[in-house]
């Protein structure tokens, strides 16, 4: 309703609403004035009075009919009844003596009020009888469900005492919304702690003859005292179930939900300062939980997303191919931004995200000052102005664990970026094939990731859930054997089963395209400490590995005849015409609508696009780049080449690359054998005489 409107009801008086019914007042006007009408006008056309009498006797009997249809009181019946039959003897009286007389009147507003008072009278008395109604209902249901529930609480009594020998007396029982189980409120006797029932938790589930994959675990309570137990009823985890499709906005606030559990509730995971560490073997979901992950990052409004993945980049491809490919659009047709913020697959462009993060880190310690003051705070306020940024940095626990050298550099810048950027709104999100001695014997690790996850998927090996969970007892990885399913503990949640969602490949599609317009955006002053290696991390040159999805062949060659000396036509990665390829003109393209559409900062010492390269002299190794994962394996397998016919050994290798790189024979082993299985290398005879020969000098060639 517009304000003029309302203006003019309240210049017109009151709204008389003429659809509610009558109230005591309102009832007793309505039937006094509706006599006098009746009587004034049988009294000046001679009706015969009886008539009067004849329609309250017909109004006191239909009224009595739907009072015991509605099973109204009986006093209520009587009030009705009585109000009818006294206004029709008024009226049939006043027919015959005239209504305009004094006694007329003054009866006639005596009835009135005596009418109201009955109604009213009525009315509460009905209002009693039909709330005391409602209560006995719920006094019969209460009954019912406090029997079930008292019969629940002796059970479990009984048997806390006859397997954990502690004596507890149950406070309340609550069953669970979702069907799914029930939670008992204990006050262990003689000063026993919640720890003293976790440890029975197996024990306890079989004694209740609970289903496969439900258990009876113990919580703390509202005070030491006091211990909530967990009993779980029907097994959702062995369901799949597929992330919500409620796409919202979340933010790092109010936390970013992982999985739900055991009582089907979303758990939650509060990343503001807290780091995460997920661990899972192959096969048991690991994967797709990253997706689930990405998924909730990329629906905050106040966080970015940095994904570090040297596997190829598999676990950040499908979060930003389809933006770049063009594949998505918003409904106005306009282009979508990629589900995260920034994508490594190769060490070299790790090591410069990584870089930038720590730049980001420093300079918003800098650069905040007058904020944090004016905040009086030594967080740095997230929103969406000055978004968090999150490294999600698959099997990072592994690079951290690393023996290799390079590996070794890598995990000291992320360290880093755990050390220092706390404050500053800069967190990780690490991966690991197993919660062992190796992945958890870090002290950072283990200080800073407080929210930890283990997916099981019923495996046993590496899976040391009391190194993953210390303190925590009752925990076991056969509780857990759905792909998804595992452990997640925080420290808002105890450790405790729980599973993941899981994401469909359409589904990640459908979320960047929901979410494009949601990601924040770089605040300038971190734009600025990341600098060109943030602001082109999409430039074709940057992400040529992403679309380079089959190694290249001779087949398209030049069919000139080979000369002499080394070829190195196989490996080239760009064609010599100088002429852009077609998918670089489509990034070019995508590039400038990115820029246009959000803002994207821009570079302050970006090269000139048409400038011609500098010649350089020697070997030029840069078509090597993005088929192999480290300068050093490119360094090996440009030697390889060199060694022609001939061939060469690891040891040969290993003592050209070690002063550089630090690489030991058994790695460039590794190497060789993986380039043998995938036919860029011959192996040549056997034992201490073995060599290897590239395949373009292979003798069946």
């Amino acid at each position: 309703m517009s304000s003029t409107a309302t203006a003019k009801q309240q210049r017109s008086g009151p709204v008389l609403d003429w659809a509610a019914g009558h109230g005591p007042v309102t009832g007793a006007l309505s039937a006094t004035t509706g006599a006098f009408a009746v009587a004034t006008t049988g009294a000046a056309t001679s009706m015969p009075p009886t008539w009067a009498l004849a329609v309250g006797a017909a109004g006191a009997l239909g009224h009595t009919v739907v009072g015991l249809r509605v099973r109204n009181a009986g006093r209520t019946l009587a009030t009705r009844a009585a109000s009818w039959l006294v206004g029709a003897g008024w009226t049939t009286w006043a027919m015959t003596h005239g209504p305009l007389t004094w006694a007329a009147l003054g009866s006639l507003a005596t009835i009135g009020v005596g009418i109201g008072a009955a109604a009213r009278s009525t009315a509460l008395f009905e209002e009693a009888r039909e709330e005391e109604a409602i209560a006995a209902e719920q006094r019969q249901i209460a009954q019912e469900l406090s029997a079930e529930r008292r019969e629940i609480a002796a059970e479990w009594v009984e048997r806390i005492r006859r397997i954990c020998n502690i004596t507890v007396r149950v406070l309340g029982v609550e069953k669970w919304e979702t069907g799914a189980g029930y939670s008992l409120d204990l006050e262990p006797q003689g000063g026993i702690t919640y720890d003293r029932i976790a440890q029975y938790s197996v024990q306890l589930s079989a004694d209740a003859r609970l289903p496969h994959g439900c258990t009876a675990t113990a919580a703390p309570g509202i005070h030491q005292g006091r211990t909530i137990m967990d009993v779980t009823t029907v097994n959702v985890l062995e369901e799949e179930r597929t992330y919500p499709a409620d796409y919202g906005p979340l933010s790092v606030m109010t936390g970013i939900p992982w999985g739900y559990r055991t009582n089907a509730d979303q758990i939650r995971a509060y990343l503001r300062e807290q780091c995460a560490l997920v661990v899972g073997p192959t096969g048991s979901g690991k994967t797709n939980m990253v997706h689930a992950i990405l998924a909730g990052f990329a629906r905050a409004e106040d966080m970015l997303t940095w994904v570090i993945d040297l596997n190829a980049g598999s676990a950040g491809l499908p979060w930003v191919l389809p933006a770049l490919n063009g594949e998505i659009h918003t409904p106005e047709g306009k282009p979508v931004r990629p589900g995260v913020d920034w994508l490594a697959g190769t060490y070299d462009e790790a090591v410069t995200m990584l870089d930038a993060a720590v730049r980001v880190a420093k300079q918003r310690k800098m650069g905040y000052q007058d904020l944090l003051a004016k905040a009086n705070t030594d967080l740095l306020p997230i929103s969406p102005a000055i978004p968090q940024i999150m490294l999600v940095i698959d099997e990072g626990a592994e690079i951290l664990a690393s023996t290799d050298r390079q590996m070794r550099k890598l995990g000291e810048k992320i360290l880093e970026v755990i050390r220092i950027a706390r404050a500053m709104g800069l967190r990780t999100v690490l991966t690991a094939l197993g919660a062992t001695s190796s992945v958890l014997g870090n002290l950072m690790i283990r200080r800073e990731a407080k929210v930890r996850v283990a997916l099981t998927g019923g495996e046993t090996e590496g899976m040391d859930l009391s190194k993953m969970f210390p303190g925590t007892r009752g925990l076991r990885v056969d509780q857990a054997p759905y792909k998804g399913s595992g452990f997640m503990g925080t420290p808002e949640s105890p450790a405790a089963l729980f599973k993941t969602w899981r994401v469909l490949p359409n589904q990640i599609r459908e979320i960047i395209a929901a979410t494009s317009d949601r990601h924040p955006v770089l605040d300038k002053l971190s734009a600025k400490a990341a600098g060109p290696a943030y602001t082109r991390r999409w430039d074709a040159d940057r992400i040529g590995w992403m679309r380079d999805h089959t190694p290249r062949t001779d087949e398209g060659a030049d069919n000139a005849p080979a000369g002499p000396g080394l070829k190195l036509s196989a490996l080239q990665g760009e064609q010599d015409s100088g002429q852009d390829s077609p998918e670089d003109e489509v990034l070019r393209r995508f590039r400038a609508e990115i820029d246009a559409q959000f803002a994207t900062a821009p570079d302050p010492n970006a090269p000139d696009s048409d400038a011609p390269p500098a010649d350089r002299g020697g070997l030029n190794l840069s078509a090597l780049r993005g088929e192999q994962d480290s300068p050093a394996q490119r360094e090996a397998l440009a030697l390889l080449l060199a060694a022609g016919t001939e061939g060469t050994g690891a040891s040969a290798i290993a003592r050209a690359l070690a002063d550089a790189h630090g690489t030991t024979r058994q790695t460039v082993v590794g190497w060789l054998k993986t380039w043998v299985d995938n036919g860029t290398a011959v192996r040549v005879g056997e034992g201490t005489k073995a060599r290897y020969v590239h395949r373009q000098h292979a003798p069946e060639n």
